[in-house]
């Protein structure tokens, strides 16, 4: 399948009259995807040094889990998003209209009116990153297997039952959290921001490997997800199944949220920044080229994001919650343009 693809993406660059443009298109995103590594490159480095005083043997290892922990979740949002935004064919959803992050607070808040705010700080991290990714890969599967079948309405269907449900898991989040003392509001109010202090390094690993997985997983699927971004019909024409490869790539996406999700907390709008930022740069339709300027934009958002509060600015305010602002300030501008347009 990816083999006719390429040979027919190969005919179309051999007209005379389109490789000019093509060559110079692909020109501006090398340069752009080498700025971009070249800037990502300085804020891990200003954010490994900047500030660092005494036993450099003591503050690179009590920083650098950090560093990978903001590398690898950015890189599996931005990824997800693209991913998702391809399948959907529309460029302002996130895998987050999913009801991922809804469910997730509801997760979190179940956990402290049952079992009380004592088993939430005492429970084993490890146990409790395995379960809430267990919880989210199983809901996403249900979701996907009861709704995906043949047409491209199962998938505008899923879309609409994903709103619904996460308009009901918020709902009833926020109903439970209106139950809860203040004391185990605040315990609460804590584990539902994203957060990249404390992260286990154990937890860190288990996601850098499954994250990898998927990582490599999608870099096989890219010829078809870019034969895919042609169009249904034209997906199936060059020998793609579109609903084999929409059902494959869902899972993986839910994989890829999940695990972010369980280990750093939601954050909604940060993907759809991150993916629109990419577009804007970068300027192709590959995903190659797309995923990479994604991926190298969400880290340089977070880790110089993170650079600028802590030892710039000296703010202790969550990176997580200026990241949702602007990005509901991109997700208004996207939608009014639209509208004008």
């Amino acid at each position: 399948m990816a083999d006719v693809a390429g040979n027919h993406v190969s005919a179309a660059a051999e007209d005379p009259a389109q490789v000019a443009p093509k060559r110079a298109a692909r020109q501006h995103s090398l340069r752009m995807l080498a700025f971009l590594a070249v800037l990502a490159l300085f804020s891990c480095a200003l954010f490994m040094t900047l500030g660092a005083r005494g036993n450099w043997s003591f503050v690179l290892p009590f920083r650098a889990p950090k560093l990978a922990a903001m590398i690898v979740v950015g890189h599996a949002i931005a990824l997800s998003t693209v991913i998702f935004q391809t399948l959907s064919g529309n460029r302002i959803l996130t895998p987050s209209i999913m009801g991922f992050d809804a469910l997730y607070a509801l997760i979190q808040t179940l956990m402290v009116v049952v079992a009380g705010t004592a088993f939430v700080t005492a429970a084993d991290p490890m146990a409790l990153f395995f379960a809430q990714t267990a919880v989210m890969i199983l809901f996403a599967l249900g979701l996907y297997g009861s709704l995906i079948g043949r047409g491209a309405r199962d998938l505008l269907r899923l879309l609409l039952v994903g709103v619904i449900l996460g308009v009901l898991f918020r709902s009833l989040a926020g109903f439970l959290q209106r139950l809860i003392d203040p004391n185990a509001f605040v315990v609460l109010q804590d584990r539902l921001y994203a957060s990249f202090n404390g992260i286990e390094t154990d937890l860190l690993a288990v996601a850098v490997v499954a994250i990898g997985l998927v990582t490599f997983a999608f870099w096989r699927l890219l010829p078809q997800l870019d034969v895919l971004a042609l169009g249904r019909d034209t997906a199936i024409s060059l020998g793609v199944d579109p609903v084999r490869l929409t059902q494959l790539s869902l899972g993986l996406v839910a994989v890829l949220v999940s695990v972010s999700t369980a280990l750093v907390g939601p954050v909604t709008f940060f993907g759809l920044l991150v993916a629109s930022l990419a577009v804007a740069l970068v300027g192709s339709r590959r995903h190659a080229e797309t995923l990479i300027a994604a991926s190298l934009i969400a880290v340089i958002c977070l880790v110089g994001g993170q650079t600028i509060l802590e030892r710039v600015l000296g703010f202790d305010t969550a990176l997580g919650i200026i990241i949702e602002f602007l990005g509901g300030i991109v997700f208004l501008a996207i939608v009014l343009k639209r509208g004008i347009q």
